[in-house]
């Protein structure tokens, strides 16, 4: 099956493509600059893979939470790139993709992303398995919540995702014994792309779904409130 996974959900542009020849990847430090670099790098996978767009099978994007301009961009892409070619779409939660490598880890595992105003979308897992609900909370209620999840008071947890060290910034990490993850600040289309291969059905979406917001956007908040 080919594949292409889009990860825009974080500051960090990432996109790999499953063919054939195996799989490709390019990851780069976007900022607010997705929308201009996106397609690009879609065609640059292509070319390189010697595959063709009506070649692909499938086009799958993170479901959220992250940037909401973010997750519109990649969301509106692989949409539109599955409407056009007259393939499924797939998304899945940003979180499972950002913890995915740490399946292995034998302890707590904690992906944060930065969601502004001193919080953070979160979601504790361990195996692979998340527990508990996706979260929107401040770094004291998350370290609440840490204390309730360990088996046992020293059991490490580690902290991975774009705002893994802003979170620990927010506490001291060896008094909790916290452990950063050297590589949180990768993007994740690589898990996303392993996720939806092993069993794509569950992450189908229809022309009617959109991304997962764990809150309301500023923009919201404030029409409503004016």
């Amino acid at each position: 099956m080919n594949i292409l996974a889009i990860d825009t959900a974080t500051d960090i542009l990432s996109v790999s493509l499953l063919s054939p020849g195996g799989k490709r990847h390019i990851e780069i430090d976007a900022g607010i600059r997705h929308s201009e670099l996106l397609m690009e790098t879609i065609d640059g996978l292509f070319r390189s893979s010697d595959l063709l767009p009506k070649e692909l099978n499938l086009c799958a994007c993170m479901k959220g939470p992250g940037s909401f301009t973010g997750l519109r961009i990649g969301y509106a892409t692989a949409k539109s790139l599955a409407l056009s070619l007259n393939i499924p779409m797939a998304a899945v939660p940003t979180l499972d993709c950002l913890g995915r490598h740490l399946t292995s880890f034998p302890a707590l595992v904690l992906p944060v992303i930065d969601a502004k105003k001193d919080r953070f979308f979160a979601a504790f897992y361990r195996n692979g398995i998340r527990i508990g609900n996706f979260l929107d909370e401040d770094a004291g209620r998350l370290l609440n919540l840490l204390t309730q999840y360990r088996r046992t008071p020293e059991e490490p947890v580690i902290i991975t995702g774009p705002g893994a060290q802003l979170f620990l910034d927010r506490m001291d990490p060896i008094l909790v014994n916290l452990i950063l993850d050297p590589s949180h600040k990768h993007g994740r289309s690589r898990e996303l792309l392993e996720i939806v291969s092993e069993n794509p059905n569950q992450f189908y979406e229809d022309e009617t779904s959109g991304p997962l917001y764990l809150r309301k956007s500023d923009a919201e908040l404030t029409l409503k409130t004016s």
